[in-house]
């Protein structure tokens, strides 16, 4: 095995704990098109495939296309304006960040949350860290599939035999697997360890430190 150079994260539940703002922008939509609103423990299980699925799932009925995209739109338009009133990184992340700059590696973020916002909140926290945040934009897919992976390894100039991903969901130990990089889980995040487990997780940390350790 290649030695590690490389680390991508995922960023909700993984870098920022982002579910409450997400919450509150779910339920101002939700509200604006007189549906009911969801609970936090509801957005959790949402998260993780986009905005545009969490919205599908947050809404108690299928919806057409034409109306699918307005309350997608209202969503976003919300979420650009409220991603960070409750957000912060989770607690360790800052300094997991800078020793693993200062030691190095080569850092990027790779999310399934709209590029605009990945790029916002990435520029707002880790400026001084990652230089490459890529979300999900059109005509690319999105996580499972490895190719928003592949465009962060492209621009740093890495490879995926060098690269760690972190990640909190079952989508993102998926997406290692299509994109052939070695992965660890996290279990601060969205996911509960066992479901971490019943998804195939090798290794969980508990800490962002924990990291650090493995990479020694």
């Amino acid at each position: 095995m290649q030695q590690i150079k490389t680390v991508i994260f995922d960023l909700d539940g993984t870098l920022l704990n982002t579910l409450e703002d997400l919450q509150s922008s779910v339920n101002a939509t939700l509200s604006t098109y007189g549906y009911p609103e969801r609970s936090l423990e509801e957005v959790r299980q949402f998260v993780g495939n986009g905005v545009a699925r969490l919205m599908e799932l947050a809404v108690p009925e299928q919806l057409d296309s034409e109306k699918s995209k307005e309350v997608l739109d209202n969503f976003k338009l919300h979420y650009a304006k409220n991603c960070n009133n409750k957000t912060k990184p989770y607690d360790g992340i800052l300094t997991l960040l800078s020793d693993l700059k200062n030691q190095g590696y080569r850092l990027a973020i790779v999310s399934n949350k709209f590029d605009a916002a990945v790029k916002d909140l990435n520029q707002l926290y880790f400026s001084n860290y990652i230089e490459v945040a890529i979300g999900q934009r059109e005509g690319v897919r999105k996580k499972p599939y490895p190719d928003t992976v592949n465009i962060a390894l492209k621009e740093l100039g890495s490879c995926a035999q060098e690269a760690l991903y972190i990640g909190d969901s079952e989508v993102d130990i998926e997406t290692a697997k299509n994109a052939g990089l070695r992965m660890i889980s996290v279990d601060w995040g969205f996911r509960k360890r066992e479901e971490l487990i019943q998804n195939g997780a090798k290794i969980i940390v508990e800490k962002p430190e924990d990291i650090i350790e493995y990479l020694k």
